[in-house]
């Protein structure tokens, strides 16, 4: 008679170790067939794969003179795996100059897994990076006594000026969010952080090469692994070609020493920047070496922001440069013609509001609203404009139509230049307004931004771009400061035509203004005989004293430069924005300044606003 339970417990055992077996030849096949990490750590103690960086690529100026290099420099690499028992650390120490605790600390970031992505004890780790030819040929003679200690040669940037630090970046160390975005990178691996350097990274980086070197049973390097068969010759990366005169923008940045704000010059016809300035700057020769580190950080908390691009990341009142604007709208829509004209009794007075203006002939038409740049001409524009009920059935009509033609000037939204952290300023809409008061709001209310105040803000880049568009009578470009990748043909982003709503003949009405502006208007002092300049004063309201602001262009009927001025805390427009425009429009024209010209350039750069010690 059979033992129903006996029989029971051997097929419970015998299914068990069945599943025992097959789990077995399931993680087998597993490591020997799927897994790599065996076969990894294999070739590691078999082959030493050395890493050959390539050269970064050059940047030059529209006018051919190198702006960055690349010059030599050594990082020291360890392999943690031939380092352990063989290492005297007190020697190795002594060599380079640090202490046996930095050591400690160095090894352990090394083998942290969290902030070290990849670590393996079989590969190159990076333990010290930047040493110059000087530091590397005195620790080169010591070398032979480190097993598992290697020098690994790339290269850093040099600067050949001290100028346009904002627009060039810089480059650092990868983080571990760069590892984790691109395989490219490894630990102690550079990239781009700011400025080209980090916009046009993946061109400038060229392509890593790599070396196999074979190792015998002691790790004892034996020579070229298949005779180099297997090597990959690194690609260097390729060169740029900014839009950038160096010349002009050393003259930019002399202008503003002293002060706090942007100049931001236009090439009409292509887009192209010709100088971006942010005040203040920095040498970008700060952001090499061992020292960047520390450099950065001072820079991070100085009060005045240094490292702030407001070129393209400061958002302020366009003031009355915003009026030319206003005036496109109302002629393109029906609003106004030239010749309509408004009073003005020293500014907009109407149901109890007003709204400043300095003295001028009253009433006045158009042109020379523009020329004297008038408030009460503008503010009553747009409060005719937000009342129209025949033409806008309500209010918010009005006003989106009034934000549909701002944005197609280039407000509200980012332009795209080729630059990282470009800010868009701030064009309110009617759902904007209607959440602000209510649904109960009219022309009145919002009545400042037909002056460029109130909720209306711009960068200085915008403002450029502005005009750049005038000057072309109704398009522009996308502003970039990259004009060439070395074998690449330029982004179609930056090639194409961006139209205004409004017509040609209203642009040729503006520029007729800010014509007059210059000779008999706000802009007197940026009058020349030898070319034909237009400009628009801005005075922005400010909490302390108003920003001086200009923009205009030159020559007037084949433009050549159009140029934004902001400096904060400057006063009226005509106190620093005209005459530092015009020098900058004469600079690039003729290509030098006249004598004159020259020593009224030293004086704007000996005058120094007094900003106080309030954090900005």
């Amino acid at each position: 008679m059979k033992n129903f339970e006996l029989e029971q417990r051997r097929l419970v055992i015998g299914g068990v170790a069945i599943f025992i077996i097959v789990i077995y030849i399931i993680r087998l096949f597993t490591l020997q067939l799927l897994s790599d990490d065996y076969k990894k750590n294999a070739d590691s103690n078999a082959f030493l794969k050395k890493i050959e960086f390539p050269s970064r690529g050059a940047i030059r100026d529209r006018n051919g003179k190198l702006l960055v290099y690349n010059q030599p420099s050594y990082d020291i690499m360890i392999v943690v795996n031939e380092l352990q028992g063989r290492l005297d650390t007190l020697d190795f120490c002594q060599s380079i100059g640090i202490t046996r605790e930095a050591f400690e600390k160095r090894m352990e970031a090394i083998k942290d897994r969290s902030k070290n992505v990849g670590y393996s004890s079989y590969t190159q780790q990076l333990f010290m990076s930047q040493l110059s030819d000087k530091e590397y040929s005195v620790f080169q003679e010591k070398m032979f006594r480190f097993p598992g200690v290697y020098v690994q040669k790339r290269t850093i940037r040099q600067y050949e000026y001290t100028y346009a630090a904002h627009v060039l970046g810089d480059i650092a160390e990868v983080s571990p969010a760069d590892i984790e975005n691109d395989d490219y990178y490894q630990p102690g691996d550079y990239i781009g952080k700011l400025g080209v350097e980090r916009y046009y990274e993946k061109q400038l980086r060229g392509e890593k090469g790599v070396e196999i070197l074979l190792r015998d049973a002691h790790g004892r390097i034996q020579g070229r692994y298949q005779n180099g068969a297997l090597d990959r010759k690194p690609v260097a990366g390729k060169d740029l070609t900014l839009s950038i005169d160096v010349d002009l923008q050393a003259l930019g940045e002399r202008l503003m020493e002293g002060k706090i704000g942007s100049i931001v010059a236009i090439e009409p016809s292509t887009g192209e920047v010709l100088c971006m300035v942010s005040s203040p700057s920095y040498d970008p020769n700060m952001m090499v070496g061992r020292q960047r580190g520390k450099n950065h950080r001072a820079l991070s908390l100085d009060v005045w922001k240094p490292l702030l691009n407001r070129s393209i990341m400061g958002q302020y009142p366009p003031g009355s440069t915003f009026k030319t604007t206003q005036a496109l709208t109302f002629l393109n829509e029906g609003i106004i013609t030239p010749s309509t004209a408004y009073p003005c009794s020293h500014g907009f007075v109407y149901k109890g509001l007003r709204v400043g203006c300095h003295g001028h002939a009253s009433p006045l038409s158009l042109v020379p609203a523009i020329s004297t740049s008038c408030n009460g001409y503008f503010c009553w524009g747009l409060y005719y404009m937000m009342s129209n009920r025949k033409k806008y059935p309500h209010v918010q009509d009005a006003m989106d139509t009034w934000r549909d033609y701002m944005v197609s000037m280039g407000f509200g939204y980012k332009l795209g230049i080729d630059l990282p952290g470009e800010k868009r300023g701030l064009i309110p809409n009617a759902k904007f307004y209607d959440k602000a008061y209510k649904e109960s709001w009219n022309g009145l209310t919002i009545i400042s931004i037909a002056i460029g105040q109130g909720e209306v803000n711009a960068t200085p880049l915008q403002i450029a771009n502005l005009a750049a568009t005038i000057a072309n009578r109704g398009y522009y470009y996308v502003p970039h400061v990259v004009r060439k990748v070395q074998g690449e043909p330029l982004d179609t982003v930056f090639t194409r035509k961006h139209m205004s709503k409004a017509s040609r003949e209203a642009y040729e009405t503006i520029v007729e203004g800010m014509r007059s502006a210059v000779e008999r208007g706000t802009c007197r002092s940026a009058n020349r005989s030898d070319y034909e300049v237009c400009g628009k004063t801005g005075t922005a309201q400010n909490r302390g004293h108003d920003h001086s602001v200009f923009m205009g262009f030159a020559p007037m009927n084949n433009p050549k430069i159009a140029v934004a001025v902001y400096v904060e805390n400057g006063g009226w427009g005509a106190d620093y924005g005209v005459p530092m425009g015009a020098l900058i429009m004469e600079q690039y024209i003729n290509g030098k300044l006249s004598p004159g010209s020259e020593e009224r350039a030293t004086n704007f750069q000996n005058r120094r606003i007094s900003y106080g010690s309030s954090s900005r």
